[in-house]
């Protein structure tokens, strides 16, 4: 019998990269679809000689993605972004991409599906992120009906843009700003569960056409969060109120910068909760227990220390 080949789209990002290295473990064949394949080869070793393809292909390559699909058993959307730029837009890589991957995933004959989304998807938001996610989840269920679709709060591990974001601000900033009071509250959830669960999707039939929120053990406001990353890399900064409004304005005004550190559109997704509706199926629905952040944090939080690692030897 034939090994499972599965297709991983976005499999070279920071959630992809776990996804690809699960499979990999299992004896899978990957196709790794990215922008750069180049790029992409630090996967190739998570795998046996020819087991990981790094592909290049995007969400809106039309004419690639058939190709891409073809001869697959499986296929995992984990492509999304943050904020917009160029031609990656919320609207292309949210929701008309993930449109017609659904469909052409069906017109190969893909029998598991599971499609990334994130809490917060909804189309009445004042935030295009999180319109256009829930516009991608309906595109994507009306294609492929048997998708599984996972929307994981907060995604952190050693590559996040959430506590490495935070941590550095730390380390050159006297001050650490409270978005609308700091009072946003967060359900972080670990990468790894985050992975764990696209594999039990993709083994379990029974997770057909439902809908997983991802969420960690602890919730945290945003004050807390802060709190909690000075703890670990040991640094005291003064907190100060930032209302959304004056937020919103100094979003637009960094948004000339390349990288801006905030949009506005993020400034709305702060305005709401991030965490795991009551009554939502969950990691613990698929048998898998949420890794504390306080395990994982002091892994790759360290270097932001003044010491780094060897200050925490030092102190042991």
């Amino acid at each position: 019998m034939r090994n499972r080949r599965t297709a991983v789209l976005g499999g070279s990002g920071f959630i992809g990269r776990y996804v690809v290295k699960r499979f990999a473990t299992r004896g899978e064949v990957i196709a790794v679809g990215c922008r750069n394949a180049e790029a992409a080869k630090f996967l190739k070793p998570l795998g046996d000689v020819g087991q990981i393809v790094p592909l290049n292909v995007g969400i809106g390559d039309e004419t690639l993605l058939p190709a891409f699909l073809a001869g697959n058993d499986a296929l995992v959307n984990c492509v999304g972004i943050l904020r917009e730029g160029g031609a990656q837009t919320f609207e292309l890589v949210h929701h008309t991409g993930p449109a017609r991957l659904a469909r052409f995933a069906r017109e190969a004959g893909v029998d598991r599906f599971v499609h990334i989304s994130a809490i917060g998807a909804d189309p009445r938001s004042s935030s295009a992120y999180a319109r256009t996610k829930a516009a991608g989840e309906q595109a994507v269920r009306d294609a492929f009906p048997t998708v599984t679709i996972l929307r994981p709060s907060v995604v952190f591990g050693p590559e996040d843009q959430f506590f490495n974001r935070f941590a550095a601000m730390a380390t050159i900033s006297p001050v650490l700003p409270l978005i609308g009071g700091g009072e946003t509250r967060f359900q972080p959830v670990y990468v790894g569960d985050v992975a764990d669960a696209v594999v039990a999707c993709i083994e379990d039939p029974a997770t057909a056409g439902r809908v997983y929120e991802l969420g960690g053990p602890k919730i945290y406001t945003f004050r807390e969060v802060l709190e909690l990353v000075l703890s670990e890399i040991r640094r005291k900064r003064r907190f100060v109120d930032l209302p959304f409004g004056l937020a919103t304005l100094q979003a637009r005004l960094m948004s000339i910068l390349p990288s801006p550190p905030l949009t506005p559109d993020q400034v709305e997704l702060l305005k709401s909760d991030n965490i795991v509706s009551s009554g939502a199926m969950n990691l613990a629905s698929l048998g898998i227990a949420p890794t504390p952040a306080e395990v994982i944090l002091p892994t790759y939080l360290d270097r932001f220390r003044r010491g780094g690692w060897y200050e925490r030897r030092s102190r042991e």
